[in-house]
């Protein structure tokens, strides 16, 4: 799963570098294995943003950090180059990460699909795992579906570097222990989050029941691919 995340990362035009952060002898050997570079980081580290912190300090010329987390095996190289496009035209932009739009009425009643409210500038307003926007008008879940536009939250983060360690240094707050999404850290202290909507899609694998759907998917892909050359 880790080598087709990093696979797909390679096809990204703007990264100049992949490094894996790893807290694992296994894992850096796996990741030694199909060629990429490795660091291990502490074990005791709360989350991935951490991590990736940590491996920042030490690459002092790096000043924007893009954090793919390791279990998004379709993340599209388009995606991560829509997420960094931002920072190429406005220097103001400290925080950026994707949205898209959600189609499906399963995805907008699940707890597990972060939901995002944005601005006409495209800033973040809020993160939740409840529905947001509400439609008060709406009788049924269906009517509220039809209503509105609602954006799920892809979790690809791009950082200037500086922001990066800002925020990793910054305590939990309230809204984040209380969603369990930790971007609402950043707005909580006042740090402004671009959102960029992209058409693709991709989901992280998190549960066995995520890897049966991701083999399935994958499965999917290639038949797809083998039909193209045929």
């Amino acid at each position: 799963m880790i080598q087709h995340t990093y696979e797909n990362a390679k096809k990204s035009k703007l990264i100049h570098e992949i490094i894996i952060a790893v807290d694992d002898t296994k894992i850096y050997d796996v990741v030694s294995s199909f060629g990429a570079k490795a660091v291990m980081t502490d074990k005791n580290f709360n989350s991935g943003s951490d991590r990736i912190a940590f491996v920042a300090t030490k690459i002092p010329d790096a000043e924007i950090i893009v954090n793919i987390q390791g279990d998004e095996p379709f993340i599209e190289g388009k995606m991560i180059d829509e997420a960094i496009s931002p920072f190429l035209f406005d220097k103001s932009v400290k925080v950026t990460t994707l949205v898209k739009k959600i189609t499906d009425i399963k995805e907008l009643k699940s707890p597990s699909v972060p939901k995002v409210v944005f601005d006409y500038n495209n800033y973040a307003l809020y993160f939740s795992r409840s529905i947001i926007p509400h439609v008060r008008d709406a009788k049924t879940m269906i009517e509220m579906f039809h209503s509105a536009d609602f954006y799920k939250h892809i979790g690809l983060y791009v950082y200037k570097r500086e922001t990066l360690l800002k925020f990793t240094n910054l305590k939990q707050t309230d809204l984040e222990k209380t969603e369990k999404l930790e971007q609402l850290r950043l707005l909580e202290h006042g740090i402004p989050i671009k959102v960029v909507e992209t058409e693709y899609d991709t989901f992280s694998v998190d549960t066995p029941e995520d890897l049966k759907k991701a083999r399935k998917y994958y499965e999917r892909l290639i038949k797809e691919k083998n039909k193209r050359k045929t």
